[in-house]
């Protein structure tokens, strides 16, 4: 710890423990929109306590760059989509103590795994036009699929809220409480009319996990199914309540074959729909 003008010696050696002792933190972007980075940055004046706390050691979108750091907590934006991300992500594995995956792409391949189920050279090939020098994988996969992960918060983006109250957590050396209510239960809590019942829109409620506190539904829109799969999702019952309402089934399967099209349970039940 460098001394500078004006600090007694006490207060060197002080700032010196202080700055060994904060816990390194990095955050690292794959295939993404960086949604889920502004998360962190959009937590205002927390982030600022947040940062009296940690050492944010990578945060590109934030500054400090430092890719190969050896860190405590390694938060992941983003899902595998190169070869180049698969070596990256393992070596991101080797020198981080815990591991967090972050948002829909990286917990389950986001808007990105919708090519899981097409033909990758067909696309490419009418899309690029010399596709061959495009190094990209067929699929767009989780980070779990590929490391060990400790933590995954789930959303489109995740929320300020999900992000501080995780690092806290790990920070008093605790696992971090995971949500598994479903919308349902939030929009019953914030006394919200049900606008599958009210207003016979398909909504995802009944099987999507909470975290967004009931957003969509909250203004008379049906819920998308953007933080994933809950616990228990009756996929089958869902989709004869959404037959109901009168929706193809390609229309249902479009509902679950979304922005976590690659939750086991969300694409099983877009398969399903579409054999």
């Amino acid at each position: 710890m460098e001394h500078r003008p004006g600090m007694t010696g006490q207060e060197t050696n002080t700032a010196a423990a202080e700055a060994v002792s904060k816990p390194r933190i990095a955050v690292h972007k794959f295939a993404s929109c960086d949604g889920c980075q502004l998360a962190f940055l959009n937590l205002g004046e927390d982030l600022l306590a947040l940062m009296e706390m940690v050492d944010v050691v990578h945060f590109a979108e934030a500054g400090p760059v430092d890719p190969d750091a050896e860190v405590d907590f390694a938060f992941i934006e983003g899902s595998i989509s190169t070869p180049a991300d698969i070596e990256r992500v393992k070596r991101i594995r080797e020198r981080s103590r815990y591991v967090i995956a972050v948002g829909a792409c990286a917990t389950a391949g986001g808007l990105q795994a919708l090519r899981n189920m097409a033909d990758a050279g067909q696309w490419m090939r009418a899309v690029y036009a010399e596709p061959g020098n495009i190094k990209s994988l067929d699929t767009s996969t989780p980070v779990a699929q590929h490391i060990k992960v400790d933590l995954e918060l789930w959303g489109c983006p995740v929320n300020g809220r999900q992000v501080l109250a995780a690092v806290r957590a790990l920070l008093s050396g605790v696992a971090p409480a995971e949500e598994h209510d479903k919308v349902c239960l939030e929009c019953k809590r914030r006394q919200s009319v049900c606008v599958m019942v009210a207003k016979g829109m398909p909504c995802m409620g009944p099987m999507t996990r909470t975290g967004c506190g009931a957003l969509c539904p909250s203004f008379g829109r049906d819920c998308y199914g953007c933080y994933g799969p809950a616990e228990n999702s009756n996929t089958d019952s869902l989709t004869r309540r959404f037959e109901g309402l009168g929706l193809l089934p390609d229309a249902v399967a479009r509902r679950f074959l979304s922005i976590n099209n690659g939750a086991p349970a969300f694409n099983d039940a877009g398969r399903k729909l579409r054999e």
